[in-house]
């Protein structure tokens, strides 16, 4: 899809249960090409990912719930955060859990405007730091999330997907 226009942000409703879960998918799928085994990608499923982010936007607060990015309408982009869940954390780290734009998308600054969004949330919520996870092989992610002040702390854990694992990397960020 062209990806074209004006982008503007806002918080997602139920209604954008659906967007979200295509963008979260496509996304997905299109930056760990090479990176994980075809058995773990063909978990990601659009529709479990629909009724998932239906029942999270209805249980989130509306100044907690996802921030998504719009062209005409269409979401291209979605970012979220919230309490981190490293067994390690203590009650000052958030944790940003997603940032995904759809691939005809990228490079436009979409997935800078949304993690700088759901950073100043997670600071406005009292958080003073926050991790974020990423796969270990993922070198544009990684990049990404360099560019804007974030490190590794030498700390990973392996995701399971119908029985592949995956190793990933936690990057931290002072939130000022």
């Amino acid at each position: 899809m062209p990806c074209e226009g004006p982008v503007h942000l806002r918080r997602a409703g139920i209604a954008d249960a659906a967007g979200i879960a295509h963008v979260y998918v496509v996304g997905w799928q299109e930056a760990h090409i090479g990176l994980v085994p075809p058995e773990y990608a063909a978990c990601m499923r659009a529709k479990a990912r629909e009724e998932l982010w239906r029942g999270e936007i209805a249980m989130d607060g509306p100044d907690r719930t996802p921030w998504v990015a719009l062209i005409d309408e269409r979401i291209v982009g979605f970012a979220s955060g919230g309490l981190a869940r490293d067994d390690d954390a203590d009650s000052g780290m958030g944790e940003i859990y997603q940032v995904y734009v759809e691939p005809a998308c990228w490079r436009r600054g979409i997935g800078s405007s949304l993690l700088r969004h759901v950073v100043r949330d997670l600071h406005h919520h009292g958080f003073e730091r926050a991790g974020l996870w990423v796969i270990t092989g993922n070198a544009p992610a990684r990049a990404f999330a360099e560019k804007h002040g974030w490190s590794t702390d030498g700390a990973t854990r392996f995701e399971d997907c119908g029985g592949t694992q995956v190793e990933q990397v936690r990057y931290l960020h002072a939130l000022r």
